[in-house]
């Protein structure tokens, strides 16, 4: 444990230091300072690690919110630079290759299609999805709509109308995409039953409601007004890549009125980890909009290898048990 204590202290140092840097930047717009202050903090918290940020220090905590704030900006700064690169050229859909991270999209997209078909009972085949923070390079859309589901119409939402105007640019030459691809300035808290209804899936983008109470506002309010039996795809942080997104907490998912089915944690370049939520039928069976008839249906299964940080908790709980087995036997 004091190893683990240890290693924990020294990822937090190198984080603040890392956090402290960026934060000197004058700009956070793509350069080679920018990249490479990114590329190491990346680095740094990509590996498995036994660190749970949400029993950080009051300090700490301070500074990993200030820095997932950081991170969303160079993100959408970066973001909006390929996305203007890639419109200047004709087909902007075949060189989508040039953007770093593309193949990290790639997988994304995989992992969440293949996880949606197989813990969504009949859903191999959404007609209408929505994409909520899909932002100026829409590449999960993108990739989805062109890989997984060919017969899908895709809702795009964000909040940024220079955003959505970007995005438009890079389906203007591909006539199927460009017909089943629409992008609406809109924040989700004003969207009301008969616009978020009409969905089969929900993709909740991870920079959406960045600190805990608003995602928590956020996850209600589809809850309130998506159908019952909908998919909900929230995609949310474990370990140390909570240095770099919101952690989503499950019970806020339940509480929104959600059954949660499924939970992976990439172990690999994948950053964020996937739920898979379905939205509960409130007049089935008694259950509530509370979500809490979910907590009765069994333990939420976790489809990905662990990580130190569950294997940390799994033995610390299996020591509770031989104790507790202990003193009944006494």
């Amino acid at each position: 444990m004091e190893a683990q204590n240890m290693e924990v202290a020294a990822l937090v140092k190198k984080i603040s230091g890392l956090h402290a840097a960026i934060a000197k930047l004058p700009s956070l717009s793509p350069s080679p300072a920018v990249d490479a202050l990114f590329t190491e903090l990346v680095t740094a918290c990509v590996p498995p690690s036994p660190v749970d940020v949400t029993k950080l220090a009051p300090d700490a905590q301070k500074m990993r919110e200030e820095l997932i704030r950081l991170c969303s900006d160079a993100e959408g700064h970066l973001e909006a630079h390929y996305s203007d690169m890639l419109a200047a050229f004709d087909n902007p859909l075949d060189h989508l290759g040039l953007f770093p991270y593309y193949s990290n999209y790639i997988n994304l997209s995989k992992l969440e299609h293949g996880l949606l078909v197989r813990y969504v009972p009949n859903l191999t085949a959404p007609s209408r999805v929505a994409f909520v923070g899909s932002g100026p390079l829409p590449f999960s859309s993108l990739v989805l709509a062109s890989r997984h589901l060919p017969g899908t119409a895709f809702d795009n939402y964000d909040r940024c109308a220079a955003a959505n105007d970007r995005a438009r640019k890079l389906v203007r030459a591909d006539t199927d995409l460009n017909a089943r691809m629409s992008f609406h300035t809109a924040d989700v808290a004003n969207l009301t039953a008969d616009e978020l209804g009409v969905y089969d899936v929900v993709f909740l983008a991870a920079l959406v409601g960045m600190a805990a109470e608003d995602k928590a506002k956020v996850v209600a309010h589809l809850g309130r007004h998506m159908a019952d039996g909908a998919a909900l795809v929230v995609r949310s942080a474990h370990g140390a890549r909570g240095f770099l997104y919101p952690i989503v907490d499950l019970e806020d998912i339940r509480r929104g009125g959600f059954d949660v089915l499924a939970v992976y944690h990439p172990d690999d370049e994948v950053i964020n980890s996937v739920i898979i939520a379905r939205k509960v039928d409130a007049h089935a069976n008694g259950a509530h909009q509370s979500g809490h008839a979910a907590d009765a249906r069994g333990a939420v299964p976790v489809v990905s290898p662990p990580c130190k940080c569950c294997k940390v908790e799994a033995d610390a709980m299996q020591k509770r048990e031989e104790m507790a087995t202990k003193e009944l036997s006494i």
